[in-house]
């Protein structure tokens, strides 16, 4: 799993400028390149740190609240786990519905990340970005279809548009300051 970063408003006086103290900012560098597989991560993560395990998950969860962290979430190597064939499907679909279709499509098992994008017209008048995940290309085509049925009326065109390589995926990243934590 991995801890995903964003700006937020400081969260204590003592805070710094994005938001974290030095204790908050040891927990992200300790875990933002994956929660160590272990029976009690929280734990492993707190005990370099001196803190024990429930202080770690509530300071996490107290970040996640606040904004400072976005989402706690297992990060799957689609590829290691048989699913070759991934497609990002765009899809025109009207602006009149496509809040409402988003929601319902980003709810859809097997949906990995559903995107509302601008459209870049006449060139590119896709607006919805949906990522499907198959052990062949067939399967991603029989996903989309099912989509294509869900999005009814309201969707004009769509394309897949297949992964050739595999690229490094991670999060924001904060940079290790030199020396102990302040």
């Amino acid at each position: 799993m991995s801890v995903s970063t964003c700006p937020s408003e400081p969260l204590a006086e003592d805070a710094g400028a994005n938001g974290l103290d030095a204790v908050d900012r040891a927990i992200v560098l300790a875990t933002q390149a994956g929660l160590p597989l272990v029976p009690d991560p929280w734990g492993a993560v707190g005990k370099p740190l001196g803190l024990a395990g429930e202080e770690v998950r509530a300071r996490l969860q107290r970040m996640q609240q606040s904004g400072v962290i976005r989402r706690i979430a297992a990060v799957p190597n689609h590829y290691r786990l048989g699913y070759v064939a991934n497609g990002m499907t765009v899809w025109d679909v009207d602006d009149a519905h496509i809040d409402r279709l988003g929601r319902e499509v980003a709810a859809i098992p097997g949906v990995s990340h559903c995107y509302r994008r601008p459209r870049h017209l006449p060139e590119w008048p896709y607006n919805l970005f949906v990522m499907l995940h198959g052990k062949s290309q067939a399967e991603v085509e029989r996903q989309a279809e099912a989509l294509r049925e869900r999005l009814g009326e309201a969707c004009r065109d769509h394309r897949i548009l297949y992964s050739s390589r595999i690229l490094k995926k991670t999060g924001l990243r904060l940079a290790r300051r030199p020396g102990p934590p302040r």
